[in-house]
């Protein structure tokens, strides 16, 4: 397993981050343990949760992944081998209405009390790397285009006001790093700039949606993870496990997400299918298996740090890992640039 160094931390992190999002939902906690045993045992030691999950967010599920990830850590033992990050949740509409009434903010009350009860629920005295789930401010995030100001949008907290709520919590032991999830450029450099203007803590990674049908990290993100040593954490590698290929020709697994939750279609529409199938037949047409080629093409980028895969089977967990020691060849990265040229970015 290869392990990269997460931006100015002191971090080694392996280069599969494994996700947990499904656990507590589509995942029990004894299925949790058994992916959590393999992935460790396959030399990764980067685990990602966050206090929304389990996934898709409801007030039943709230912290049940961290508390499954908290009770395998308990069992587990040397905590100290690994890298645990988790997210507090920003504010929301109905959909995270549950969380702190909804009115969550990225203040030092809610970060502390964010914070606490993640490391309650995970059973573990810090966290090596805390992440803003998503702005607090509306903006682009969740696959939204075309940014719009609206009048009406509620202050937002100062950038300096949430490094100094981070700050204090690094310096009472409880965070480690600090990192930012669903950010624009325009928030990574907000952060960047205060922090390095107020002597602040610096932000160490950033965790955004990254495939081969979302290449938008390229446009503004990627030229900031080089020039300021901020790596990407790629999440939705398999865009909701639509490049594997399982859901073309109107396929429907009975568990799978998409078949359970319809409304998750951010990457079904007509030119992420179209997109999807090219994809799939050129890992066909070289004997590749799809998923793995859309994750090593992920791990292949200069900008990532990490690659966060998630699983519901232990076979797709194997399947997700073994992509780290796949090299893709000249010929099908080309291949793959000519298809993204063609349909570039069907689903951001």
């Amino acid at each position: 397993m290869q392990f990269n160094t997460l931006g100015n931390s002191n971090l080694k992190v392996s280069q599969i981050c494994l996700g947990t999002m499904t656990y507590g939902e589509q995942n029990s906690q004894q299925e949790a343990f058994e992916q959590l045993d393999y992935a460790v045992s396959q030399g990764i030691n980067f685990i990602d949760t966050a206090e929304l999950y389990a996934i898709p967010p409801k007030a039943e599920t709230y912290g049940a992944t961290e508390t499954i990830v908290g009770n395998w850590l308990k069992q587990h033992g040397r905590r100290e081998d690994l890298v645990i990050a988790s997210k507090i949740a920003g504010p929301g509409a109905d959909w995270v209405g549950h969380i702190r009434q909804g009115k969550s903010r990225f203040d030092d009350k809610n970060i502390s009390e964010a914070l606490d009860n993640s490391l309650q629920r995970l059973q573990t005295e810090y966290l090596d790397l805390y992440q803003l789930h998503w702005p607090e401010r509306q903006t682009n995030y969740f696959g939204k285009l075309g940014y719009q100001h609206d009048a009406a949008e509620e202050a937002m907290t100062p950038v300096v006001e949430t490094l100094q709520a981070l700050e204090k919590q690094i310096k009472s032991g409880k965070i480690r790093y600090i990192g930012l999830s669903n950010e624009t450029p325009w928030g990574l450099m907000q952060f960047l700039s205060v922090a390095q203007s107020m002597n602040l803590p610096v932000i160490a990674s950033i965790q955004n949606p990254y495939s081969l049908l979302n290449r938008t990290y390229e446009i503004g993100c990627a030229e900031i993870s080089y020039r300021e040593n901020v790596p990407l954490l790629a999440y939705s590698p398999l865009g909701f496990g639509v490049l594997t290929g399982k859901y073309l020709q109107n396929n429907a697994p009975d568990t799978a997400r998409m078949s359970l939750w319809p409304h998750y279609a951010r990457y079904s529409n007509p030119q992420a299918v179209k997109a999807t199938q090219a994809y799939v037949d050129l890992a066909k047409q070289h004997q590749l298996d799809p998923a793995q080629m859309a994750l090593a093409y992920v791990n292949s980028r200069p900008f990532t740090a990490a690659t966060i895969i998630g699983a519901t089977t232990m076979q797709q967990l194997k399947t997700n890992i073994a992509s780290e020691t796949l090299m893709l060849s000249n010929e099908v990265v080309t291949a793959i640039e000519e298809i993204h040229k063609t349909i570039p970015n069907p689903a951001p």
